[in-house]
Formats: C-alpha cells, sequence, structure tokens
C-alpha cells in the first residue's frame, strides 16, 4: 500500500513571505546575514536561501536562513530570528544552529530528484547538483538542509567546501592551531610583561614534577618517588616527562627494563590508598624469556613499598574486557538505535534493542572489572598492576573508575578534571586517533573516553549527592572533544603535543620558553566556552562535599561523619577499611568473581561456603551510604540505565517539555540557593548586645558568587525546560511528523552513519 502523496507546494512555499507593502520592503533595509567569527575565522563558501528541515515530509517549521562554510564550522544563519526565549546555555564559541568541522562524521548529498546520494570526502568531485545535505554529527546530532531555492553551483560549492575542510590533510591544519595563535598575540595586553602565569588554573596539568609531588603528599605514598629519566621523552614517547616509580627501584635499573615493554612503558604509578596499597598501570613485556625476571623485579619493589609487604596482583585487561573493536561496534548500534530507529515499538521492544546493542553490557563489565580491583585494594589490602598490551585504552577506563570508587577527591569537580589530565591526557591516550580527528583510519576509532563517562553516570545516577558536578558537565566535556581549540584532546601522546606546540609557538612568533598552558589552553579553563552563569549548570545541588554545612538545633554546623562498625561482629576477615558506607537498599545487588552480577540477599544474612570478596560486598552494601567514602556501583541490568541526557537529547520525540530529572534539579536549585542566602545573612550577623537590633547586610549575595543556576527569588519554572535541557532539539531532524511518519522509513542502513529520506525508492 502507498501512502498517498501530498500536494506538490507551490513555489510560494518555498519562499520566505513576501511583504507586499511597498513602505516596508524599501524600509527598513534587507537584513544582512553575517556569521560571527572567531579570531583567524574565515568564510570559504556560502549558500543563501537554504531550508534547515525540521520534519520528515512537512515544510511548515523549516527554518530559512544562509549556510556557510568556514575553516572552523558550519554555520545557518536564520533569515528571521524566531520569537523565544534565548537558549538555556549560549556557548560562547559556537552558535545555535553551529557545528564544528571536527565533529561531522558524513557529508551527505542527495539529489532527490535523479535518485542519487553520494557520501563526500576530501577533494572529491560531484558529478551532480544537490537539492539535500544531510549532515551526520558525532554528538548525535542529524541535520538536514534542502537547497529547492538556492543555486545549483552554490549549493554544489559549499557541500564540497564543508566536505574538504572536515577532512584535514594534517593535525596543524585544524583551526584550533589558528585561533589559539591570534587569540594570544591579541591579548597581550591582558598579560604582564608578555606573559601569564598558570597560577589561576586550577586543574593540575601533571607536565611538571610538583604536580606528580602534591599528588604523592595528598595520598601518603612515602615509599614512591617522582623520577625523570624520560625527561625529554628519552625512554618513551607516550609516557610524560616525570612519573611515579617506587622507591627500591633506581633509574638505571628502569631504563634497563624499558626496552621490553611495549613501547618502553614501564610500570607508572596511578594512586595509593591509606592502607598503603598501590594502584600501577604497565604495557606488556615483549620479551617472553625476560617477562618472569622483570615482573619480578617490577613486582618485589612494589612490595617493598606497601608498610605491610602485601602481595601484588596483576589483572591482565586485555583478557576480560571488551576491545576497543568491541566497543566500537556496540557504540555504533546504540547510537543508531537512539537516533535513527523509531519509538512506535514498545517500550520494552525499544529497550530491549538497547540491551542487544552490548553498549550496556560493556559499560557493565568494565564497573565489575573496577570493583574487582577496588576490592584487592580496600579488602584484601594488596597492591594491583593493571596490564594491557599497550597500556593506552583500556587501562585508562579502568585506573580512572578505580580511583573514582575509592578517592572521593575525584568525585569534585576539580578533582575529576585532574583524574582525567592524569590518567587519560598525560599517560598517553590516543585522543586524535579514537576521536578520528583526521578522519584517515576508521578501524583505529573507538568510543573508549564516552565509554567512561557512561560509567561516570551510572554511578553519579546511583550516588547523586557523592558528585559535586552534573550529567550536564559530563555532556558538555564529551562535546568539547569535537571542539579543536584546547590541547587536551587533540594529541595521542605527551610528546605529540610538546612537538606540536614547539612548532606551532615558533611559526607564530610566540617567544621561547613561555607556557604551553598559556598560548594553547587544555579544555579545564570552561570561561572560555561558557559564562559564569552557565558554568553554574556544572554544580550538582544536592552534593554532600567535605565540610558541607548541615543545620542541627538550629545551628549551622559543619557536616562530620562516625566510623562506620562492621556489619556483624561474627564475619570473619572483615578489613578495617570496609567503615565507608553506601546507600541502603533493600534487595540491591554485588558484584561476583564468578559471574557478571548476583542479587544480594535481601536480609544481608552470611552465606555458607561465602568467598572472602562475597563476605565484603554484603558487609559493604549492608552499610549506610557514606558519600564520600568508598563507592561501589550496582550491576544489575536494571541498575544500569541509557544515559539519556547524552544519547537522546538531540531527539525531539523523545523530548518532554517541562520533564525529566530537570524538573527536580530546578527546585532542589532553587532550595540550596535559598539556604545559602540564608547562611550568608548568618555569616553578616554582627552579634549584637541583648535588646539593639542586627546591623543592616545585603539581603543575599551578588549573582556572580550564587551556585545555582536557578534561583530562590525565580520560583516559577521557565518555559524552555525539558528532559533536553540544557540543550534543545530544535533544528535537529525529526524521526516522525506529525502524520506518525517514522524517520527510519527515510533513513535507511543501521551498519553505517549514512542514510537519507530520498532512499525510501531504493527499499522498496
Amino acid at each position: 500500500m502507498f501512502p498517498v502523496k501530498p500536494m506538490k507546494p507551490t513555489f510560494k512555499c518555498y519562499l520566505p513571505p513576501v511583504q507586499t507593502d511597498v513602505k516596508k520592503t524599501i524600509d527598513p533595509p534587507i537584513k544582512k546575514l553575517e556569521p560571527k567569527l572567531l579570531p583567524g575565522e574565515i568564510v570559504v563558501n556560502e549558500a543563501n536561501f537554504v531550508r534547515k528541515c525540521i520534519s520528515s515530509e512537512s515544510s511548515q517549521d523549516d527554518l530559512w536562513g544562509k549556510l556557510i562554510c568556514t575553516n572552523f564550522k558550519v554555520s545557518f544563519i536564520l533569515q528571521d530570528v524566531p520569537s523565544k526565549q534565548k537558549p538555556p546555555m549560549s556557548h560562547l564559541l559556537l552558535g545555535e544552529h553551529d557545528i564544528p568541522l571536527t565533529c561531522l562524521e558524513q557529508v551527505v548529498t542527495v539529489n532527490d530528484t535523479k535518485g542519487k546520494k553520494k557520501v563526500l570526502g576530501s577533494n572529491q568531485k560531484l558529478k551532480f547538483n544537490p537539492t539535500e545535505l544531510i549532515l551526520y554529527c558525532k554528538d548525535l546530532r542529524i541535520i538536514r538542509f534542502c537547497f529547492g531555492e538556492a543555486g545549483p553551483e552554490s549549493a554544489k560549492k559549499v557541500c564540497l567546501a564543508i566536505a574538504h575542510y572536515s577532512h584535514p590533510a594534517d593535525l596543524h591544519l585544524l583551526f584550533g592551531f589558528e585561533y589559539q595563535g591570534r587569540r594570544y598575540h591579541e591579548s597581550k595586553e591582558e598579560r604582564v610583561n608578555g606573559s601569564a602565569s598558570r597560577g589561576g588554573f586550577q586543574t593540575p596539568i601533571f607536565d611538571r614534577p610538583s604536580d606528580w609531588d602534591r599528588e604523592i603528599k595528598r595520598t601518603g605514598a612515602s615509599e614512591w618517588r617522582v623520577c625523570s629519566i624520560n625527561e625529554s621523552y628519552a625512554i618513551s614517547s607516550s609516557l610524560p616527562e616525570f612519573i611515579v616509580v617506587p622507591v627500591p627501584l633506581a633509574d638505571q635499573d628502569l631504563k634497563r627494563y624499558s626496552v621490553y615493554f611495549t613501547g618502553h612503558r614501564i610500570p607508572l604509578w596511578c594512586w595509593n590508598h591509606s592502607n598503603g596499597s598501590a594502584l600501577v598501570r604497565m604495557a606488556s613485556i615483549n620479551d617472553p624469556l625476560q617477562q618472569r625476571k622483570i615482573e619480578q623485579r617490577v613486582f618485589t619493589a612494589i612490595t617493598k613499598s606497601h608498610p605491610q609487604r602485601s602481595e601484588v596482583h596483576k589483572f591482565e585487561l586485555d583478557k576480560s574486557l571488551p576491545n576497543i573493536q568491541d566497543i566500537q561496534t556496540a557504540f555504533v548500534k546504540v547510537r543508531h538505535i537512539s537516533v535513527i530507529d523509531p519509538f512506535e515499538e514498545s517500550e520494552e521492544r525499544w529497550l530491549t534493542s538497547v540491551e542487544n546493542s552490548r553498549w550496556l553490557e560493556h559499560v557493565r563489565a568494565f564497573l565489575k572489572q573496577s570493583a574487582e580491583i577496588v576490592y584487592c585494594l580496600d579488602g584484601k589490602n594488596v597492591s594491583v598492576i593493571l596490564q594491557e598490551e599497550e597500556d593506552r585504552d583500556l587501562n585508562c577506563v579502568v585506573s580512572s573508575l578505580v580511583q573514582l570508587m575509592l578517592d572521593p577527591q575525584y568525585r569534585s569537580l576539580a578533582g575529576f578534571q585532574s583524574l582525567v589530565q592524569k590518567e587519560w591526557v598525560m599517560a598517553g591516550h590516543r585522543f586524535l586517533d579514537r576521536c578520528n580527528h583526521l578522519k584517515k583510519n576508521e578501524k583505529e576509532e573507538s568510543p573508549l573516553f564516552i565509554l567512561f563517562l557512561d560509567c561516570v553516570w551510572q554511578m553519579m545516577n546511583q550516588y547523586p549527592a557523592a558528585f559535586e558536578f552534573t550529567d550536564a558537565y559530563l555532556t558538555v566535556l564529551s562535546d568539547s572533544m569535537w571542539i579543536p581549540l584546547f590541547s587536551t584532546f587533540l594529541f595521542n601522546s605527551p610528546k605529540q603535543r610538546t612537538q606540536h606546540l614547539m612548532d606551532f609557538a615558533k611559526n607564530k612568533a610566540i617567544p621561547p620558553g613561555e607556557d604551553q598552558v598559556v598560548f594553547f589552553p587544555p579544555v579545564w579553563d570552561w570561561s572560555q566556552q561558557f559564562s559564569t552563569k552557565d558554568q553554574t549548570l556544572f554544580n550538582n545541588p544536592t552534593y554532600i562535599g567535605k565540610g558541607a554545612a548541615c543545620v542541627q538545633n538550629g545551628e549551622v554546623k559543619t557536616f562530620t561523619r562516625t566510623k562506620q562498625k562492621s556489619y556483624s561482629s561474627t564475619m570473619r576477615g572483615t578489613a578495617s577499611s570496609m567503615r565507608n558506607g553506601v546507600k541502603e537498599r533493600g534487595e540491591e545487588a554485588l558484584v561476583r568473581r564468578s559471574s557478571l552480577v548476583s542479587e544480594l540477599k535481601p536480609d544481608f544474612s552470611p552465606v555458607k561456603d561465602e568467598s572472602p570478596s562475597e563476605r565484603f560486598f554484603r558487609d559493604w552494601f549492608s552499610q549506610p551510604a557514606d558519600q564520600q567514602g568508598l563507592l561501589i556501583p550496582l550491576l544489575m541490568p536494571s541498575h544500569v540505565a541509557l544515559w539519556k541526557l547524552f544519547f537522546l537529547r538531540w531527539v525531539p520525540e523523545a523530548c518532554i517539555p517541562k520533564g525529566g530529572p530537570i524538573t527536580a534539579y530546578h527546585k532542589i536549585s532553587q532550595l540550596v540557593d535559598e539556604i545559602e542566602i540564608l547562611q550568608s545573612q548568618l555569616r553578616r550577623y554582627k552579634g549584637p548586645s541583648p535588646g539593639n537590633t542586627p546591623l543592616p547586610s545585603q539581603r543575599e549575595p551578588p549573582l556572580t558568587q550564587r551556585r545555582m543556576y536557578f534561583k530562590a527569588t525565580s520560583p516559577t519554572p521557565p518555559d524552555y525546560l525539558s528532559s533536553s535541557f540544557p540543550f534543545t532539539p530544535v533544528g535537529n531532524l525529526c524521526r516522525r511528523s506529525v502524520y506518525g511518519t517514522p524517520i527510519s522509513k527515510f533513513l535507511n542502513g543501521a551498519r553505517t552513519w549514512l542514510s537519507t529520506e530520498t532512499l525510501a525508492n531504493d527499499a522498496v
């Protein structure tokens, strides 16, 4: 049965409304559509009278404007700005309808009259005049433009320009190198004596011995030292110049052993537990004849660094976790299910499809593995070595998750950023290859960092008061990978970063010796992207941090915790470090070494023939929550959910106006803001003598000092609140029009990210 074809729209329907009043056609003048350009940004090509399609069938809600390609982004300038409120989060570098070129995954041109389509790459020819352009973005947006009223040549040229500039031939051609050079010289007057200090920069970069020294001191790792044998990358090109090693290991021994490790990546210290156990990561030893000897030397040195001289456990992550290709395959599937597949099936069937993608299974696997390592460090009081062939992918995920579970410092905003900087950026994760910024090798592409952020979100979802930041922050951080203006996600290793930035400084006449953090900053300075007010969206109003205030008997006191007793005095081998609690639940889950998950006994009663690890987890789950203590995630399938803000934020059909978690966030933020106003007033109270009135004071702190985005003085929820907040799906392609037609009918192809509504005839 074929659907009835809608009447072909008239020429008038495709054009902006014609003004018939002669006076209005002369005055005011025609609006000139110009993009906002950053320093060093230039317009490469453009096309007028372009339609940005909102619906699959009807053009009623489409947006008219100019499509522009620059050397940084694809920009769409609206002809008529709709009369609506400003977007809740305004990016300082990108407009609402802008897409960075590095965010483009596929550029698809279509000619619906000839039934032709083509995925464009760099320096390709286009033999037909495109009537449509569909952009598939790495942040999961799908954007469709129609050129019905644009000139065919201008449409073809702008499509080819977008394809060409989204496939840079070399790293230094990314726009960040041009932008940061211009920005550095244009902001000279803001720096003292032509140089700026990173003193105001709160996130440590771990490119100096002092950053590592502070971390050693903070964790009490007295038997570990900062080693400089890799200075100038003399030993390994993928390790940082300064690393932390056991005191018993001499520099000459490390140099001798390094040749036997893959990539010369000698063991790298990550973190120390207060009981003395250490978390260490290292690459595989590629010489079987030397493996036992070298491992014994390394293990002995780590054992000597432990106060109790405890043994060392090694986890070979290559053997127990999915590889990067499995992770990429699962991500492609869940992305397709989230963004392209229709919602018309029942919720149960849709969730089954999500589960069958295996993405959530991989998330559970990494959380489970990390929980087992936590048991060794915290329950068994032994040091752990994480081993992976190259020590640059799976180790990054697991080492970060283990520290996140064990150390509340990393659950603060500044601490989390230092964790990513230490375990990902400086540890040599291949961001350039895994993000495929240059679009040269799809086999190397894998969303490991997104997988890690998803794991973090799972823990945040289960322990909302334990994290200082929000899922909006995690989502913005993932988006920042596709903005090539910051040094954090552009390179494969510290050495590559150093070399490229040295060449960059020379080419841009930046004085020798200038700090690289100053002239090509990392992403952690969020003032580059967002206003102070918008950055408050990163703050979790329910966070229980160290020194958090509480009210007791009418007095504001510092929040303190008492040590938790062991669950049962009859329990054998209960570690003293299990005093930290977790969320109380009636029937929950615990991790078992023999299976992915198993149900936790509702009464927390001892089990016959219970293993030490099972006893550890049972005892831990039996205690009340301590959000500043050890955290272990629950791993039943019902506890591991789809990260909706990340996967569904651009899907108009999934957007719930004035609904979703943001409604609770809005109310709690207002309450917290009101409490902080009252606390401020209490601090200003001068303590007058009896009978005197208190001194007059400011009623509330200045807006710039208030931590919450939503203020107590604005009780009415704003109209722009939705389940996609602080993002808006407006301007992204709907899967289904008002007539209920699924976009999957038009967007075919689960295997690739290529699809277009004009392929419907191909499937018939």
